[in-house]
Order: structure tokens, then sequence, then C-alpha cells
């Protein structure tokens, strides 16, 4: 297999077919990123983060992946806890690096490290960090595959930024060849902007029917998995994603697609009143724009000026070119 994100349809018939999920209140699906179950006085909700780009960002990225994908069911967290897997080849100083880098995004965001496991093994070259985010919501959750024809389409911050980072820090001497350095820094510190947080909480008190984080495969595969989950039709206007300057240039200097690229930070929104929603974000110190409509058709559709083509099925990301 590839490596990167599991495609659709081996997801479906390999693992989405070998399930049997009893009593879970949200079972697994496309664009499904966390799970749910009534307990005695609130929902229960649990959400897995990973990245394995950016090796002296993983810790950080895997917790905000995992925070952001609970922020999108309308649950606060309470705490995460964690999985280290480590190579022979590690050090101590390396484990420290790693649990220090996990502290400070919690620290950040002020929730607890509830606990882990942490084992070195012959099994991995590389550390790999498995981050569960745990959360609560008191009545119901905002479930995935609520999307009906008409709705709005929102995008909030600009897609794009967890990629364009990546590559500040992991590529700063290559870009360093055509860019001057106040330029990279800025790029940079897009991982100041990773949390979704504060625009999903106001979103999930002003009336949003689903919330997809974008995060591996870009928006573009963040808008297949959400009219996959809903079986809705998309009609979006390319133009009107919002994408920084940095990221159109640093996606240039690498010729990689912006819109197929890693993009936490940023969360793919469908409500009734988009404008309702994009206002309450914005009231809040946030930024978010409509980008296109859901439609009762089969077809997902990309229109850029007079041109109009088909949305495809989920790729890799842009990064693993890289």
């Amino acid at each position: 297999m590839k490596a990167g994100k599991l495609s659709e349809s081996a997801l479906k018939r390999s693992v989405l077919k070998q399930l049997h999920n009893g009593k879970s209140f949200v079972p697994p699906m496309v664009g499904g990123d966390y799970a749910a179950v009534q307990a005695k006085e609130a929902m229960v909700v649990q959400a897995i983060g990973a990245r394995c780009c950016g090796e002296s960002l993983r810790g950080m990225l895997s917790v905000y992946n995992a925070l952001n994908n609970l922020a999108c069911s309308g649950a606060k967290p309470l705490g995460i806890t964690m999985t280290l897997l480590l190579p022979t080849s590690c050090s101590e100083n390396d484990l420290r690096r790693e649990l220090a880098a996990i502290q400070a995004v919690c620290d950040k965001e002020e929730i607890p490290i509830l606990g882990g496991h942490t084992e070195v093994t012959r099994s991995v070259t590389e550390p790999v960090i498995s981050i569960t985010a745990t959360g609560t919501a008191d009545t119901q959750i905002i479930r995935p595959g609520q999307v009906e024809p008409g709705m709005d389409l929102l995008v909030t911050k600009a897609v794009g930024l967890e990629g364009t980072a990546i590559l500040a820090i992991e590529k700063e001497k290559e870009l360093l060849e055509r860019y001057a350095q106040p330029f990279i820094d800025q790029a940079k510190k897009f991982v100041d902007y990773l949390s979704i947080r504060s625009e999903a909480a106001v979103a999930a008190q002003s009336g949003v029917a689903a919330m997809h984080d974008i995060s591996e495969g870009g928006v573009f595969g963040a808008l297949w998995e959400l009219g996959q989950s809903s079986g809705v039709g998309l009609e979006i206007e390319l133009k009107k994603i919002p994408l920084r300057q940095e990221t159109v240039e640093i996606c240039e200097f690498f010729n990689l697609n912006p819109y197929k690229m890693v993009s936490g930070g940023s969360v793919l929104m469908a409500a009734k009143d988009g404008n309702a929603i994009v206002h309450a974000i914005r009231q809040a110190g946030g930024e978010a724009v409509i980008i296109g409509k859901a439609t009762d058709s089969n077809d997902r559709v990309l229109i850029n000026g007079d041109e109009r083509r088909f949305l495809e099925t989920t790729q890799t990301d842009e990064l693993m070119k890289l």
C-alpha cells in the first residue's frame, strides 16, 4: 500500500466492513473522526490523532490532530492519553524532547495528560506517536453525515497552515535559496494557529450541522469525505477557499497543491445559515468564509470562473511527495 492516509476504498473494504460496533452511538464511517457512547449523565467522546510528517513537530501535531477531531463533535476535552513507540536508536534525551513537546501543547490548551504507554521496539525505525483525546458533551454531539442539500459550506482561518509550517521548519535551508528569513519565519508561526477549539465551540452554539477537521488530504479530501458521509453533492467556488500568501509561494516552490495539503487549524463546516456562523465566529475574533453549498446531486464540483471540474476522491497528502 502507498504511504499516507489509507485510501477510501481500502478503508471501506478492509476496515469498516470488519467492525461490529454494538451500541456505539456514532458508527465508524468515512469522515467520522471520533466515536461517542452514552454514559449515565453525558456523552463520552474520543478521538485519535497521529502525525508521521514533520519530524521535529510530530508530538505537537498529533495532539492538535486529536483535539481538533474531538472539537468537531462539539465535546469539551477532559485530557489525553498517548502511546509512544520508540526505535532502539532513540535515547532518553529524545524521549524527554518528545514528551516536552506534547506537554507544551497540553499546557497551552489547559488539558492534562491522563496517562499512556511508552515502549522501545525494533518494529519501528522512527518514533510513532498516537494521541487519544477524551471529552464529554452534555446531551448530544454534532454527528458526521448530517449535511443536507442547500446547506452552506464554510472554511475557517486559511487552508494549508499546518503543511506550510512543516515545510518552513523542516525545509528552511532549501527555502532560503529563494526567500528572505522574515518570510520563512512568518510561515513558521503558523504552528501557533493549529487549534480549532474556539471556532468549533462558537459554531456548535450557533446552529452548525456538521464539522470536519481539515487534516491529511487537505480541503479537497475533507470536502469529499463530508459529501460521502452525508450522501450529498457539492458546488465549491475554488477562489473563495482562503489561502495565505506564504502557503501559495511555498507550495509553488515545492510544486505542491495547497488544496491537497494537510491543513490542521482549519475546519470545514456545514450549516443552514452560513452567514450566521460566519458572523458569530468573526464576533469571537476568528475567521470564516462561505465557499459553496451542498446539493441534491451526486456531483461534487469545483468551480473556477467558467471552468467546472469534478472533485476527486481523497488522495495521498501532498507532503508525502517530499
